[in-house]
């Protein structure tokens, strides 16, 4: 037996607050199957590239993603990404990795140079900020940054630094002056901030971030992207998922080698 908790916004979408699985040893996947299938035709949707999953409090990015193998007795919370309003920050793992999530409100007077100052203030953390404009949700933004974690792995990475090849991925270019003027900081201009490191700093950079950051992923950047990219409906349409335009953006990510 499965059991599987709900929380925030999830707890509307099964009008419960828990529920009993009778099986074991399915993956996260197979779950996500069946919760779809369970769930009352008459309350809200709910979408899987915007929840947390967890098993026994343990983020499964963590461990195998969507294969991971839920056992008899596990507890597994379904967290929703944006639920009451979005949440302020992120923190998940991606190749046991800690990484920050946070969005920072733009400003006039904020530019590349804020970047410079936190990377000096906080030398132990890597830093990247990309435009808001350039992030679709959460399912993109963690997708893209383990493909940058992978190569950074294997040793193929865009450019020689992380932080380089996680920019080029957002903005779908291989020449760098190109991401950093048109996916980087720019005034005015709401940006997600990522800090990759240990989690005892990273939380203390958003404490003193928080007054300046806003709800993560409040804007739909859906007619953005697809016209910035020049994605058509042909393209969109030829592409087998519930979520074509962040396949379409991840898999043109993954192919700039």
């Amino acid at each position: 037996m499965i059991t599987v908790k709900f929380v925030g916004g999830t707890k509307k979408s099964f009008s419960t607050e828990q529920l009993q699985i009778e099986k074991s040893d399915i993956s996260i996947q197979e779950l996500i199957n069946l919760l779809l299938e369970l769930k009352p035709a008459n309350t809200p949707g709910i979408d899987p590239k915007n929840i947390l999953i967890a098993i026994n409090g343990i983020d499964s990015s963590a461990m195998e993603g969507n294969s991971t193998k839920i056992k008899n007795n596990d507890l597994v919370s379904i967290i929703p990404v944006i639920h009451g309003g979005s949440p302020k920050k992120l923190t998940f793992q991606v190749l046991k990795k800690q990484i920050q999530i946070i969005e920072i409100m733009g400003q006039k007077a904020i530019d590349v140079k804020f970047l410079d100052n936190l990377r000096k203030r906080y030398p132990k953390i890597r830093l990247q900020a990309v435009s808001s404009n350039f992030i679709l949700n959460y399912y993109h933004l963690k997708k893209i940054l383990s493909l940058s974690l992978e190569s950074e792995k294997s040793n193929i990475l865009l450019s020689n630094k992380l932080e380089t090849d996680i920019l080029m991925r957002f903005a779908l270019t291989k020449q760098i002056s190109n991401a950093i003027i048109n996916t980087g900081i720019t005034p005015k201009t709401n940006f997600i901030l990522i800090a990759i490191g240990n989690k005892k700093i990273i939380n203390s950079l958003y404490k003193e971030l928080l007054p300046l950051s806003v709800n993560l992923f409040s804007k739909n950047n859906d007619l953005f992207l697809k016209k910035y990219f020049k994605i058509t409906k042909k393209q969109l349409d030829s592409v087998y998922s519930k979520n074509p335009l962040d396949d379409i953006l991840i898999e043109k990510a993954a192919i700039l080698l």
